[in-house]
């Protein structure tokens, strides 16, 4: 009989300033890939729930105290010597100035200038799905008018909106195309990235930035479109795992809460939202009937945010 190697568990953390920037730490010469930068965390002990071996992790590494972290995703990689399955959490509140205990260097670095070299191979994807937003906007001019919807639009991007979806189902092929050009226009001066949901070929020919595939599309297409971001519409943890084997760089699930766009969904809740997306390899954001008040609840259940249509417009909230 052929043994299998189970895969060692690893607590890693985020551990994330208000400023934006994350930690990294470089790996002692008594370790393998002595010298590499790597997020700190280590091994979960047998019996340990994965949590408590973070914030011991980090007591003993970077003598802090954790006060708030928050399951992220979890990601597996083989090295020669060992598979590891790594846990990330988003550490966003903590007691102490981490400091080196065990490493030889730690580094406060940005996601579009990281100074630090070289990174552990398994943190590649990542440090890509660190750079998502952890607001996905979705058009809602059907409804706003287009004029208004773009007013807002650009308010919303001088105020920081990095991340927007194009989905107009009711609008006509040439209006639908001359809107993403609009938003393209908009968002690409202010480095915000625009998908549109569903039409690849529109996607290319607006030069948007990628596509949100609809759960149709996410289990039927053969391979992941050649575009540069590449979000999935998911209902359930089927079409997740679709997601993630298809190479998606992130997924939608929902409806979390009733919806009048889909008025016959049964809706997740939190607690079967985090049953679903507990554990994904992808970052997953919440969508249906949400506001910008539900992030905390979103990212204790695993979210790496939200996508919103009527609370990504309302301007009161």
């Amino acid at each position: 009989m052929v043994s299998v190697e189970l895969p060692v568990d690893v607590a890693a953390a985020i551990l994330t300033r208000p400023d934006g920037s994350f930690l990294l730490a470089q790996r002692p010469d008594s370790k393998v890939y002595s010298g590499y930068w790597e997020f700190p965390g280590g091994k979960v002990e047998s019996g340990e729930s994965v949590a408590h071996a973070l914030a011991r992790e980090l007591q003993e590494e970077l003598g802090i105290e954790v006060r708030r972290a928050y399951p992220w995703i979890t990601r597996v990689y083989t090295y020669p010597h060992a598979t590891v399955r790594l846990h990330f959490y988003r550490v966003v509140d903590w007691q102490g100035a981490p400091r080196c205990k065990e490493h030889k260097a730690i580094a406060w670095e940005r996601i579009d200038a990281i100074t630090v070299s070289p990174l552990l191979p398994a943190n590649d994807p990542v440090l890509k799905s660190l750079s998502l937003p952890a607001e996905y906007a979705i058009s809602n001019a059907s409804d706003m008018g287009e004029v208004r919807f773009l007013e807002c639009l650009q308010r919303r991007l001088a105020a920081g909106l990095r991340l927007v979806q194009v989905r107009e189902r009711s609008m006509p092929a040439r209006a639908l195309a001359r809107l993403v050009e609009r938003v393209v226009a908009a968002a690409h001066p202010a480095s915000a990235r625009v998908l549109v949901n569903g039409d690849i070929d529109v996607a290319r020919a607006a030069g948007a930035d990628g596509v949100q595939l609809t759960e149709r599309q996410l289990m039927t297409i053969e391979a992941r479109p050649e575009l540069a971001l590449v979000g999935a519409s998911c209902h359930n943890s089927d079409a997740l795992h679709r997601a993630e084997s298809l190479g998606a760089d992130f997924a939608v699930l929902g409806p979390v809460k009733a919806t009048p766009t889909h008025p016959d969904a049964v809706p997740l809740g939190w607690d079967g939202f985090g049953t679903i997306a507990t554990r994904a390899a992808i970052p997953v954001y919440g969508i249906g009937g949400l506001t910008r008040a539900d992030f905390d609840a979103a990212w204790s259940q695993g979210a790496h945010g939200l996508a919103m249509i009527r609370g990504s417009w309302d301007e009161q909230r």
